[in-house]
């Protein structure tokens, strides 16, 4: 069985985070959510169903005809249930769960509206035509979900508890059970194993989990009374860190001196992070090294926050923060006290820089503001005092080079038409309104 991804409509409402990555892409928890699935099946991706843009830096290729594929929808997150179930899927049949909101797919005769099309178990050779149709065709390219339809035979009702991913702030809330779940997937001993442990002040040891190779200084205190504690290969954990679990700190990052990190934070491979920091996930290489806080909220790659940059994620009148769809700029009906920012890949703040509540930053902007930003920023944006201006792609390309050299990754030309892709889609979508 081949493990395939596929990506609904409703995966477009994680922009501006999925803007510059298929949703498999997304970290929650520990891992990515195709980590996730690739630990738990002991399977490789093979393929998925994505962006068309997205496909030369995250390479999808044709299934193979030797053995069918298992296409799960992208924003499910997997866990021992779901996937006994799914190895047990006739071939050619589906797996549907009820979904949190309506779902009405074109093709609804064999789906009932209020549910949500999990994972479908395709033959190989209709596997092969359902790739080529989806990246051959035109039509193809803006089809999420219809050509999987036509793809099985008779579909299922789960009866395992799952989750999914149906709006960004979701991700903050399933990220410390994530986290728990995940350390499942790791044989990492606890800090009672750990050579450091005399110079360390714990609470609840046993779930404390550190990985040989990490290196925690002298006066680090770890708290995993609400939840645990997972620090991951060459992690380096600086002197005075407090860290409260449920918590993250994923390979080669570093916690600055003195840090203040609560629970349901996940700290990105090779990231640095200082200051105070709270339910935030930074996915990888992203930066807040200085103090100022940064709460309730979800940091894309090669992003950087100048000194005493703070996010704001309550309302000085306690009352709802609402955010909105990144397409349609509509607001969700849905309201929380506490939220703060969506940063996209590449996108900076200078010092000082205060992120209102709510604010959405798409990819690739630089936020040069003495007051609070907009609730929504362009991506490919140069926002100081003065105004919003266009971020020059050379000079953004320039700027992504430099940075990604910095942690010895290369800058390829692959990835330099994907961020052209989204820069020429933003120019048209502003001469467009």
């Amino acid at each position: 069985m081949q493990l395939c991804f596929f990506s609904d409509m409703k995966g477009q409402r994680l922009d501006p985070l999925t803007l510059s990555r298929p949703v498999h892409d997304i970290r929650v928890g520990i891992y990515t959510i195709q980590e996730k699935w690739e630990k738990w099946l002991k399977k490789p991706l093979v393929s998925h169903l994505s962006r068309s843009y997205l496909r030369e830096v995250f390479p999808s290729q044709d299934p193979s005809d030797e053995s069918p594929c298992l296409w799960i929808n992208a924003r499910v997150l997997p866990n021992k249930e779901l996937i006994e179930e799914l190895i047990n899927l006739p071939l050619g049949h589906a797996l549907v769960g009820d979904s949190k909101d309506p779902v009405h797919p074109k093709t609804a005769g064999s789906i009932e509206a209020h549910q949500v099309l999990l994972a479908v178990k395709v033959p190989a050779q209709k596997s092969i035509e359902l790739h080529e149709h989806y990246y051959g065709s035109e039509s193809g390219k803006t089809q999420f979900l219809e050509p999987l339809y036509s793809s099985f035979d008779a579909f299922h009702v789960t009866q395992s508890s799952f989750s999914i991913v149906d709006y960004l702030w979701e991700i903050l809330e399933l990220n410390g059970t994530e986290i728990a779940s995940d350390l499942m997937l790791i044989e990492v001993p606890t800090v009672e194993d750990h050579e450091l442990r005399s110079n360390l002040h714990v609470m609840h040891p046993e779930h404390i989990f550190i990985h040989p190779t990490a290196h925690l200084e002298p006066g680090v205190i770890l708290v995993a009374e609400e939840g645990p504690i997972y620090i991951g290969a060459h992690a380096k954990i600086e002197a005075g860190s407090i860290l409260k679990g449920p918590l993250a700190i994923c390979a080669s990052s570093v916690t600055k001196m003195g840090c203040r990190i609560y629970g349901g934070t996940t700290i990105g491979p090779v990231s640095k992070v200082g200051g105070e920091v709270s339910n935030t996930i930074f996915h990888s290489y992203s930066n807040k090294a200085h103090d100022g806080y940064m709460g309730n909220s979800l940091v894309g790659q090669w992003c950087n926050m100048g000194a005493d940059s703070n996010t704001s994620n309550l309302k000085t009148n306690y009352g709802l923060i609402y955010l909105e769809d990144w397409t349609s700029r509509e607001a969700y009906p849905v309201g929380f006290q506490f939220f703060g920012s969506v940063l996209g890949d590449h996108s900076k703040t200078a010092i000082n820089a205060m992120l209102n509540t709510g604010t959405m930053c798409g990819v690739c902007s630089n936020i040069f503001l003495s007051q609070f930003t907009p609730k929504h920023i362009p991506s490919f944006s140069w926002l100081t005092d003065h105004g919003n201006t266009i971020y020059r792609f050379d000079k953004a390309v320039e700027a992504m080079r430099a940075m990604m050299a910095r942690r010895d990754v290369v800058y390829t030309e692959a990835y330099e038409r994907m961020m052209r892709h989204l820069f020429e889609e933003q120019q048209h979508d502003k001469a467009r309104a």
